[in-house]
């Protein structure tokens, strides 16, 4: 971070589901806090998304400045690659950048706070994320938002990652793939045996979720809808997880897929322990009781207990090593 001398700090942890924002003194203690809808550098590939992300910025730095002043900023931001730019339509951490956009998202940002850009830092939102669980060398992250990614940075820094590479693709175990197997689930079931939803406690929940048991609702849905807002079907899908079969199937499944993640770091790195965290994989105890059943004996699961964008409200606020310091 700049060292732009001491004050508060802001931390914002932007997912597509929901944005998170936090103000800590230079001691560390949270001094302020408050949520709104989700945020994505995916938004800088379009003019429409440009727009909207701008005014964003706005609203969240009016509610900031309603608590205080912050003199740094540290975001996380889903879809920025850390590289200087933003991913492609994927979603994909590394991918090629969009040139300037990242001078562009410090400068929207910087205005309505008041700051110099270079005030403004910018990151994954999954560096936050494992800053908030782990010291770099110290463990696994696998993170279950409306996607999916299992994350490590090591003791010299490098952000390693399995996973995570948008929700077309793979993104196993986040609410947007819980969503995509549930409305899959229960379509087949309709191919073969139309009305079958009736008898479904997940297809109801899902159908009055959608607004409707016909095929055009569903459609509007998953191809009409910004992926968070399709990832926010999976709480209707846990929620009749006790009633319905199938959905704790679903459920179980996801747990399995964070677990391949899991698996994947251990493999190439070592063994240390996992901490699991987002709002995905918190929906539903089979998640998490799926993972520890996928998982060695020697692998310590638990869940993460840190909440992002603290970690970058301290980040922001408290001068540290990034390549050994924990916030």
């Amino acid at each position: 971070m700049p060292g732009l001398g001491s004050g508060l700090g802001l931390g914002i942890d932007a997912g597509g589901t929901a944005t998170r924002w936090a103000l800590a003194a230079p001691a560390g203690q949270i001094l302020a806090e408050g949520a709104m809808p989700g945020l994505s550098a995916l938004q800088m590939q379009s003019e429409p998304g440009r727009e909207a992300l701008r005014a964003r910025f706005g609203e969240l730095a009016a509610a900031v400045l309603r608590h205080g002043a912050p003199v740094r900023v540290c975001a996380g931001l889903t879809g920025f690659t850390g590289s200087g730019g933003v991913a492609d339509a994927s979603g994909a951490n590394g991918a090629s950048a969009v040139s300037g956009d990242a001078d562009l998202l410090q400068r929207w940002l910087a205005e309505p706070l008041h700051l110099a850009p270079q005030a403004i830092h910018f990151c994954s939102d999954m560096e936050i994320a494992y800053r908030a669980a782990f010291a770099p060398g110290e463990g696994y992250l696998v993170y279950a938002g409306t996607g999916s990614i299992g994350a490590f940075i090591d003791a010299e820094g490098h952000f390693q990652r399995a996973g995570g590479r948008g929700v077309v693709l793979d993104d196993g175990g986040g609410g947007f793939w819980i969503a995509r197997e549930a409305l899959r689930t229960i379509w087949r079931n309709e191919d073969e045996r139309p009305g079958a939803w009736r008898a479904s406690p997940m297809a109801q929940a899902v159908f009055d979720h959608v607004g409707g048991a016909d095929w055009a609702c569903s459609r509007q849905f998953i191809y009409g809808q910004e992926r968070g807002a399709v990832g926010k079907l999976a709480l209707a899908v846990a929620a009749s997880a006790e009633r319905d079969p199938a959905a704790l199937a679903i459920l179980d499944g996801a747990g399995r897929e964070l677990a391949r993640l899991a698996h994947a770091l251990a493999g190439r790195f070592g063994v240390r322990p996992v901490a699991v965290s987002g709002r995905a994989a918190g929906l539903h105890p089979a998640i998490f009781a799926a993972m520890r059943a996928m998982l060695a004996p020697a692998i310590t699961l638990s869940r993460a207990a840190g909440a992002a964008h603290h970690a970058a409200a301290r980040m922001a606020a408290i001068p540290f090593n990034k390549n050994t310091d924990k916030p």
